[in-house]
């Protein structure tokens, strides 16, 4: 695929129109958004909620969380537009903001989420299969892990055809997946019962904690399934028209934040709290079930299948993609930014699907599961939320991009709101992700040095020296605390 493109004269918003020679278009953009977005969490969604919170608080977590990933949403189409010179989203974002430090901790938290993400894939996704073939139970069986390693490696030389391939057939697959999720809500919207809905609606009764401690409960579990929110902005460079990067994550995030809430809520009112809680993954099958008897099962197992595929080809594309921009401005080491006559960063996609295979076997001896593996690769993506909702802030304050003044205050106000969201989500996310988080900093930051060295460039300024000291620190207690037992993965 051609990457040529044509350079802006400036960051305003007057050179919104770059657009390449041959790139995605606004639907492959608003399916790679919609794609990495709808995975696995939405149809494991009512049993984790159920299990957090009953449906008072789940009401005012919802409304937390639609309003801090909208106006995130609007930080991702805001930035898009006003620094339309700027690749990568996250990464581009935290780099150009903050410095070539915070850039690759941006850049290299993604891409450890992604990846770890991926593994979570593939263990429900053979969990999944169990529900017609014996030996794949769980998804950490022998058998599961051979057929998770089959179907990872076929994807890996699909990219490597050419990312624009990968991206048609994600175009495809998103709209397959999102058929048993309207399906669902149908069905559910016919059998729900007010009473149902209303009954211990504050969670007095199931022990589930104070209201905050609920809202707290469900948080991440909610970044998990918007997680992917910012697909467009990392493929900009390889966007038709960068208008389009930021249509298309807002595009996808009202979409996606419609079915959400429709699966999540209507579930509530076909079974009591508790039962849901109780269901095995995917719960949505086992609420289908209830409602239409057994065929509903297999519907949404599916259903499951082709979307946790869609969701694979999505972050598998956002993984590699994340390593190359870095890689070419020598924030990462430069064979990472090496591309085949596809198009496609091989050495990326070699480094990236490798590790997917080492966990899958590290979850065949420690019976990872599927939730353990959701919670890293969501708190690993938090600090790279926080520095792009950061840099719309400083934009807006020092006034850049801003000649006119026009928006700035609109801006200053949706970044505030998404950068506070995403404080409150590093700390309900928990100490214990946030050490684990340090170590693969650390272990990444010898990769930076690389980079720098390479390139004959300082390696790191007075300020980032201390960033770096403080992800050291933060790593030798994580480390203790695997030692001693009170921190696990």
């Amino acid at each position: 695929m051609s990457t040529q493109v044509a350079r802006p004269s400036s960051g305003t918003p007057e050179s919104t129109g770059r657009r390449t020679v041959s790139g995605l278009a606004l639907p492959a953009l608003t399916a790679l958004v919609v794609g990495s977005m709808i995975g696995s969490g939405i149809f494991a969604l009512p049993s984790q909620m159920a299990g957090s919170a009953a449906p008072g608080p789940l009401l005012i977590g919802w409304m937390i969380t639609g309003v801090g990933m909208l106006m995130l949403a609007f930080v991702f189409q805001g930035l898009a537009e006003r620094k339309p010179d700027v690749d990568g989203g996250v990464y581009g974002y935290a780099r150009a903001g903050f410095g070539e430090y915070v850039g690759f901790t941006s850049a290299w938290g993604y891409w450890v989420s992604a990846w770890v993400g991926n593994v979570a894939y593939l263990v429900l996704l053979m969990s999944t299969l169990g529900f017609w073939f014996d030996g794949f139970e769980g998804g950490t069986t022998t058998v599961a892990i051979v057929g998770a390693s089959a179907l990872l490696w076929l994807v890996h030389f699909l990219t490597i055809s050419g990312v624009k391939n990968a991206a048609a057939v994600n175009v495809v697959v998103t709209v397959a997946k999102v058929v048993p999720i309207l399906t669902f809500v149908a069905i559910a919207a016919v059998g729900f019962s007010s009473g149902i809905f209303t009954a211990d609606f504050w969670g007095h009764d199931a022990g589930l904690g104070t209201t905050m401690d609920q809202v707290k409960n469900m948080m991440l579990v909610t970044v998990w399934v918007f997680i992917g929110i910012e697909g467009a902005s990392v493929y900009s460079r390889r966007a038709r028209q960068r208008k389009d990067v930021g249509r298309a994550t807002v595009l996808g995030f009202v979409g996606v934040l419609g079915l959400l809430l429709a699966v999540n809520l209507l579930s509530y009112g076909l079974m009591a709290q508790s039962d849901i809680a109780g269901l095995s993954d995917p719960s949505m099958a086992g609420l289908l079930e209830n409602e239409v008897g057994s065929w509903g099962a297999g519907f949404i197992s599916a259903g499951l299948v082709v979307s946790l595929l869609g969701a694979l080809i999505a972050w598998v594309l956002l993984a590699v993609e994340i390593l190359r921009l870095p890689a070419g401005e020598n924030v990462l080491p430069r064979t990472f930014a090496k591309e085949n006559r596809h198009g496609a960063p091989v050495n990326a996609l070699w480094l990236t699907n490798l590790c997917v295979q080492a966990m899958l076997l590290w979850t065949l001896v420690n019976e990872n599961t599927y939730t353990d593996l959701v919670y890293l690769a969501t708190s690993l993506i938090l600090l790279p939320y926080l520095w792009s909702a950061a840099f719309q802030v400083k934009l807006a304050v020092t006034g850049e991009t801003y000649a006119d003044g026009h928006g700035r205050t609109r801006d200053l106000l949706v970044g505030g709101v998404a950068l506070g969201y995403a404080v409150w989500l590093v700390y309900a996310g928990g100490w214990q992700y946030l050490l684990i988080a340090a170590l693969f900093y650390l272990v990444g930051t010898a990769l930076f040095v690389w980079a720098r060295v390479q390139s004959h460039q300082p390696v790191f300024t007075t300020v980032e020296r201390i960033l770096v000291a403080v992800v050291a620190a933060t790593s030798v207690v994580a480390v203790i605390g695997l030692v001693q037992g009170f921190v696990s993965v």
